[in-house]
């Protein structure tokens, strides 16, 4: 099946631009087993705009992955994400309290999480992974290798059409 890699960072419009148009076909087409998705969080709204949001929120959204509900938080992230300039992800309680929109995350283990910055580490690695890989900027959308959403045509539905006849 097609590997569809995505570089986002939780501060940025334009990730919740394409969350908000794509979301649904990925889910089906992982849903279906036909696509495997994998997301790679940056933090260069923090280093634009200054603040903390994007690192506390993709901290955040790991601490969510331990507890085996990273694609519901993302989601609600998304949902909920305050204005570029709005550094509102810097602060934990907004981001625990959210986690009380999926079910069953807002648990102690996760406020633990969230709150020691568990994985800050891992955060500054992915960042730095993205500042080295030469893009241009997030969200950046990688089928297969290939940089898709750029391209002028690209929509959910040709999306769709090219998992489907990778997979033929």
């Amino acid at each position: 099946k097609s590997t569809l890699v995505i570089w986002e960072d939780f501060r940025c419009p334009a990730c919740k631009a394409f969350e908000l148009a794509y979301r649904d076909t990925i889910h089906e087409l992982t849903d279906a087993g036909q696509l495997k998705v994998e997301y790679h969080l940056a933090t260069i709204i923090d280093g634009n705009m200054g603040g903390t949001g994007s690192r506390k929120a993709a901290n955040a959204a790991a601490c969510a992955q331990d507890a085996g509900k990273f694609p519901a938080y993302h989601d609600v992230l998304y949902d909920n994400q305050p204005e570029e300039t709005d550094d509102a992800f810097a602060d934990n309680g907004k981001l625990i309290g959210l986690a009380g929109k999926v079910g069953g995350l807002d648990t102690p283990v996760f406020q633990k999480c969230v709150k020691d910055g568990t994985h800050d580490s891992w955060v500054e690695k992915s960042n730095k992974a993205f500042l080295n890989g030469g893009f241009s900027g997030t969200p950046t959308v990688l089928l297969d290798g290939r940089n898709i959403y750029q391209e002028e045509s690209m929509s959910p539905a040709k999306l769709k059409q090219l998992v489907q006849d990778a997979d033929k």
